[in-house]
């Protein structure tokens, strides 16, 4: 069975002569987890995902796949169930964008095999995803930066890994190619497959990603669910800088963004930010497939203690299945109820919270 769950414990790293750049730092990824890491430059996100994968060796901790310690797996083992997508640098071999993603194949070709009408099937179906058909024969030393970071994702996907790991995927990309991208690793989520990547954009973790490991360059870091790692509060600590996260509605969502508004001027600014406060919240969801019903409603069991009501709607005619439920929780726990929700295929939800309550005194 294919390696699906990938962690670190305790990981530390240092240059020699150096202060840690990462220091005790322990996160979990399982099946169907899209997982962030970002933080400011220099905080060693780049670095983290090398000593994850064991290019470089971690001056204490571990990295293990599905238990297993990374650094006593053969590589032609661990290769089998991982790929790793770096960032483009602007310089490749001189194979053509339909040689360089049927290099992917190599695990399933074997070193001395030829590439047979299934390898072939699937590097020209990775094509037609990413949308490279059109310059299939163009030689990779002709792309430039963003359409090789396009080729690299379909190179490293055509391996059908378990575990795909992603070195800012989106740098260099315009609007339309990080959709295609952002959309595929989601998607890819969504069927079970493990994935972890590094970014600058706090907003694609906020839209995308379930988990998040939010590095500073104090060397603290914090991991959790996302949206109880990626807030206001926690972007200023960790970036430096003041930002709003802000909503936008769509005809099925409501879409999270991060807008910068100034540099951080007063050090006190930086402290740690109180507990939230309790608030009252409404949630509502639709799911388009009847099988997430019971996903939805296991999840709202562990969220049983602060829930005030609950209503559910199955809806044959349209196929769809509706349930509002109305909370009296924590801001962090309302997000991270969202967010669970959130990442759940074809499922579609928006929250919307009370200003603040004046509540009654107990008798």
């Amino acid at each position: 069975m294919a390696a699906v769950n990938l962690e670190i414990i305790d990981g530390t790293f240092a240059w020699p002569g150096g202060t840690d750049v990462l220091s005790g730092i322990s996160i979990r990824a399982e099946k169907g987890d899209l997982v962030a890491v970002l933080g400011p430059n220099g905080a060693g996100k780049t670095t983290l995902l090398r000593c994850l994968m064991g290019f470089l060796a971690w001056t204490s901790g571990k990295s293990l796949l599905d238990g297993r310690d990374i650094a006593s797996i053969p590589n032609r083992m661990l290769w089998r169930d991982l790929a790793y997508v770096p960032q483009a640098r602007g310089s490749a071999a001189a194979y053509t964008v339909e040689e360089m993603i049927l290099l992917g194949r190599g695990s399933h070709i074997g070193a001395f095999g030829r590439p047979q009408q299934e390898d072939l099937d699937c590097t020209r179906s990775l094509m037609e995803r990413l949308e490279l058909t059109p310059i299939a024969r163009k030689k990779c030393t002709e792309l430039s930066g963003g359409q090789l970071q396009m080729v690299l994702v379909a190179r490293a996907l055509a391996a059908q890994p378990a575990i795909l790991i992603l070195d800012e995927p989106e740098s260099n990309l315009d609007f339309k190619n990080q959709l295609l991208v952002l959309d595929t690793m989601s998607a890819l989520a969504g069927e079970g497959m493990t994935c972890l990547f590094n970014t600058h954009y706090p907003a694609h973790a906020l839209q995308r990603a379930n988990k998040s490991l939010l590095l500073g360059r104090d060397g603290k870091w914090l991991f959790g669910p996302t949206r109880q790692i990626v807030t206001e509060d926690n972007i200023r600590r960790a970036f430096g800088v003041n930002a709003v996260i802000s909503e936008v509605e769509t005809p099925e969502r409501i879409l999270r963004d991060v807008m910068p508004l100034s540099p951080v001027s007063d050090e006190s600014e930086l402290q740690e930010a109180g507990a939230d406060e309790r608030q009252i919240a409404v949630i509502s969801v639709i799911a388009s497939d009847y099988a997430q019903a019971e996903k939805i409603n296991a999840l709202l069991h562990e969220y049983r203690d602060y829930l005030v009501g609950r209503m559910g709607l199955p809806y044959p005619e349209g196929s769809v299945h509706i349930i509002t439920v109305t909370l009296d929780a924590p801001e962090q726990v309302v997000q991270e109820l969202s967010g669970r929700l959130e990442a759940l295929p074809r499922v579609s939800i928006k929250t919307t919270c009370a200003g603040k309550i004046n509540r009654k005194e107990q008798a």
